[in-house]
């Protein structure tokens, strides 16, 4: 693959710095560096920028050296508060991530961090206090803390007592309800059992007199045929 020497004009992150001079493939430069602005062939006229570019990286890494050192002396004063969900046992959802902390940073001082600058050396799985080192700039460092604190309600041992309570008379009211319903339905079964005896009773009661009823007729009939 043919290769090329250009000159960068900004940073470029694993190929070099504002003013370098490196080599890489003749397509990459032709196709995306040059288009973009990002470097310039290797010219007599764009060696002679180069003092310049050299100049303007120097004001600039400087300029950032004196921010982040200065950075570096407000943030180690700071706690960042990150909430998480957790379950009842205090136990994270996952772990707190680099992400999560810049953008805690941001919400709650204002401070824009790129979240690589944040080192975790560890996973963050429980909550705590924990210490982190941030690497602000070449020779530049901080330490930052951060709390990781749950964003559910903590249940207290009072609080889990007045829950089992609360289940417990919750169950036995279902149960008081259930044998309220199996006694109605029993007063009512034998309510209408009752019912169907009264009404046998009656029909029975009813009969005797159909049957009298039935005999003087047919001795008033008798009592006719006699007297004619």
């Amino acid at each position: 693959m043919a290769k090329t020497s250009v000159i960068l004009i900004q940073n470029i992150v694993g190929l070099g710095g504002e003013s370098d001079l490196v080599k890489v493939a003749a397509g990459y430069a032709r196709n995306y560096l040059f288009p973009q602005g990002l470097a310039v062939p290797v010219t007599a006229a764009n060696k002679r920028r180069i003092e310049a570019l050299c100049q303007r990286r120097a004001d600039r890494e400087a300029h950032e050296f004196n921010t982040m050192t200065e950075l570096s002396k407000s943030i180690s004063k700071l706690i960042a508060v990150v909430s998480v969900k957790t379950g009842e046992d205090g136990k994270l959802f996952g772990t707190v991530t680099a992400g999560m902390i810049a953008d805690q940073l941001k919400i709650q001082f204002e401070i824009v961090l790129d979240k690589k600058k944040i080192h975790i050396e560890h996973p963050i799985k429980a909550l705590g206090d924990y210490e982190l080192e941030l690497r602000l700039h070449t020779g530049v460092t901080a330490t930052l803390k951060v709390r990781v604190e749950s964003a559910t309600s903590p249940t207290t041992p009072e609080e889990m007592a007045a829950k089992l309570l609360a289940s417990k008379e919750k169950d036995g009211a279902s149960k008081t309800e259930s044998r309220g319903h199996k006694r109605a339905e029993k007063t009512h079964e034998e309510g209408a059992a009752a019912d169907t005896a009264d009404k046998g009773a009656s029909k029975k009661a009813r009969a005797p007199k159909a049957e009298k009823s039935g005999k003087a007729k047919a001795e008033k009939a008798d009592k006719a045929d006699k007297a004619e």
